[in-house]
């Protein structure tokens, strides 16, 4: 039987006891009609999962007794960089969930000139904690025990003038055909993928100054949610850890 996995936002020590987060606790009591002693695994980020068990269950409130832990590690050795316009709907919570089930290591949300979407800087920090919220779900589901980290939306420009790398930085462009214009692929790796509209003429020209290099993923257009979870399946079955062993 698969165990329940659990995130708590807290450093755990064997021995220890500890609540669970309000919205954990919630579907545990509710929707699992969790009981003392129910086994769980619980893991807070730092790589490591460790034995649990519930320990009460008042109302929505849960407590879980906390055992030994273990490094685990289901981490890609490829360090994955998105950096994905916001789509309008909730196809962003779609693209985080999906991304992070596919070992991307941090997200970046810009807005470029023909986003969709608009929003304030209180408005961009509300869609962060959601998506972050999205991503430990997503880690709870798949087995992770490190988050990927989910930044706060920015404009497109700004990320372009303040994040230089050295790591090979790939564009997609539904006008590019080839995919043999992508650089080869060690240990690190930044994707771009743009809004419905596609990026504009300056936009891709910023791009290019940022030493981002244009390529496609076939002759079809395809959607931003689509494109992103393809250029990552992509990515990790050539260069990280999808691919057939030797």
């Amino acid at each position: 039987m698969r165990l329940t996995r659990v995130y708590v936002d807290q450093q755990l020590a064997p021995g220890s006891i500890v609540e669970l987060p309000e919205a954990t606790a919630s579907h545990l009591a509710k929707v699992l009609r969790a009981r003392s002693g129910d086994p769980l695994i619980v893991f807070c980020g730092d790589g490591r999962e460790y034995v649990g068990a519930v320990e009460t269950v008042r109302g929505a409130r849960v407590t879980a007794a906390i055992g030994n832990g273990t490094d685990v590690d289901r981490e890609s050795p490829l360090n994955v960089t998105l950096v994905q316009c916001v789509p309008r709907g909730d196809r962003m919570d779609f693209i985080v969930q999906k991304a992070t089930e596919l070992g991307v290591t941090r997200i970046i949300p810009v807005l470029s000139q023909r986003s969709v979407v608009r929003l304030d800087p209180s408005q961009a920090e509300s869609k962060a904690a959601h998506w972050r919220g999205v991503a430990l779900n997503a880690c709870e589901q798949c087995g992770r025990n490190r988050l990927p980290e989910v930044a706060a939306p920015v404009a497109l420009v700004n990320y372009l003038g303040d994040s230089p790398s050295a790591a090979p930085r790939l564009l997609l462009d539904p006008d590019t055909q080839a995919r043999s214009a992508a650089p080869v692929i060690d240990g690190e790796v930044e994707i771009a993928v743009g809004p419905e509209g596609g990026f504009a003429a300056e936009e891709l020209e910023a791009f290019s100054i940022a030493g981002f290099v244009r390529i496609g993923l076939g002759p079809r257009i395809l959607r931003a949610e689509t494109a992103a979870i393809a250029a990552l399946v992509w990515v990790q079955t050539r260069f990280g850890d999808m691919r057939a062993a030797p």
